[in-house]
């Protein structure tokens, strides 16, 4: 099939050379020349493990092409998929004019039936609304408007298009309907299924997905948190509730809360269309301001630790929030922080990506500076994306043990395979002194050396011997 893809983001990307991956002649739009330059020159533009051996391929065999062209994209393409941005607004709603403004553009181009798919991540009532945009200028006999959410986890997001879990299509044309049946056909020869239902309850079903999986992990947050109050520790809670095969296993990892581009935004937007019908989503209210908080969590840990009397001090993001700048003056004369050399591993949101947005190492970071501690950092991929936003204020090295040279304590954000079983006499040969504070649990307390102070998410200390 020929299939025209607009955005070469990171969905825009995986979708496009995941399909020619199947055999369809695919062509990637972008209005960005740049990036399109690059994709023809043959380098890809995201990390995402796995994804550059099939471009390679599809790209040598000339089923993936690229141009900042739509007339040119679109021309001979059965299907267009539309996977474009949708940033959230100053009041948290998806921004659709990247998506209205093409679909306007493709209604006055468009002159034999296609599908349109909304592959973005839209709010509920979205497909209606591009179908509104297209009949300005076309006839709606030329084209329908199909829904299929994508469902792809950074790191691991070849693996999730190629064998998805299930497919979701949101279409109310028959004739749409066998288009997008026989393209997706080849992905679930192992009987996972295509879910066909109305582009309603599709585009809700995104929503609903990320939502509760965010649920989960803030619901596991706030346990471990009072594990550490009660003494009881989370790595046994967690195991003990993930049996249930009513609950399951995952997404239940305790740490410094969710991060990316989907979960809080798409949280975030659930939230706010739930006001715009009157309906009082309270568990969304809960979920968002439990990882407001658990993203300062690690900091105020370490804080606490070179500070042992916090009482009463409510932490440097609230101080910041409440714009009480003497406080924050106050706070990092006082804090003990000053001076003090943290090193951090991890910068990215989750490992396998270069990923940052809502990424915690933002918060921390930015908590620990305001404390008056020197920071820095260390990651696998995100340090290029991470110097967008902290150019000058942090340092950064290649090397994770180079990092902690000198360094007061150690703060783990990412657990990336390569920090899971490092040299710990090398690590206390290097650091000042062998403190290690774990925002992702990555290491069991049995494994600790007797000379580390070590403090993780909802379990005990361990205190140097």
């Amino acid at each position: 099939m020929k299939i025209a893809v607009v955005g070469t983001g990171y969905v825009g990307l995986v979708t496009g050379v995941c399909f020619a991956e199947t055999g369809n002649d695919v062509t990637c739009i972008d209005i960005d020349t740049q990036k399109v330059k690059s994709l023809q020159a043959g380098k890809i533009t995201i990390y995402e493990p796995g994804l550059d051996v099939l471009f390679e391929r599809n790209v040598e065999q000339e089923r993936l092409h690229f141009t900042s062209s739509l007339p040119e994209g679109i021309k001979d393409a059965q299907i267009i998929f539309l996977a474009l941005p949708t940033p959230p607004g100053e009041d948290g709603a998806a921004d659709l004019s990247f998506v209205l403004g093409v679909a306007e553009d493709l209604s006055k181009i468009i002159d034999s039936y296609k599908v349109i798919v909304d592959k973005s991540t839209v709010p509920v009532g979205t497909a209606e609304r591009v179908h509104a945009a297209m009949t300005l200028n076309l006839s709606p006999d030329l084209f329908d408007v199909v829904s299929n959410p994508e469902f792809l986890r950074e790191g691991v997001a070849v693996d999730d298009f190629m064998k998805p879990d299930r497919v979701v299509i949101g279409v109310s044309s028959d004739r749409a309907r066998q288009v997008m049946e026989r393209l997706y056909k080849p992905f679930v020869r192992q009987g996972n299924p295509i879910l066909f239902m109305d582009e309603r309850s599709a585009e809700m079903t995104k929503y609903a997905a990320n939502a509760y999986l965010a649920t989960r992990i803030s619901f596991m947050n706030e346990i471990a948190n009072l594990c550490e109050k009660t003494g009881a520790n989370v790595d046994h809670v967690r195991r003990g509730i993930g049996s249930d095969t009513r609950i399951g296993k995952r997404f239940l990892f305790p740490g410094v809360g969710y991060g990316g581009s989907c979960f809080p935004k798409d949280v975030q937007a659930l939230h706010l269309a739930s006001k715009e019908h009157d309906y009082d989503f309270k568990i969304l209210d809960a979920v968002m301001g439990v990882n407001h908080r658990q993203k300062h969590i690690l900091a105020q840990k370490i804080i606490a630790y070179f500070k042992s009397d916090m009482s009463g001090m409510s932490g440097m993001s609230d101080m910041r929030e409440m714009g009480d700048m003497r406080g924050m003056s106050d706070m990092r004369g006082m804090s003990g922080m000053s001076g003090k050399k943290i090193a951090v591993w991890g910068l990215a949101f989750k490992p396998n990506t270069d990923d940052v947005r809502e990424a915690p190492a933002m918060n921390i970071i930015q908590d620990l500076l305001d404390a008056g501690a020197i920071v820095i950092a260390t990651d696998p991929e995100a340090i290029p994306n991470f110097k967008k936003f902290f150019s000058g204020q942090i340092e950064y090295t290649e090397d994770m043990y180079d990092v902690l040279d000198g360094a007061d304590a150690l703060a783990i954000i990412t657990e990336w395979n390569e920090f899971r079983t490092p040299d710990f006499t090398q690590m206390k040969s290097r650091m000042k002194a062998p403190v290690i504070f774990d925002g992702r649990n990555i290491y069991d307390l049995e494994d600790i050396p007797a000379e580390f102070y070590y403090s993780s998410i909802g379990r005990e200390i361990i205190q140097p011997k």
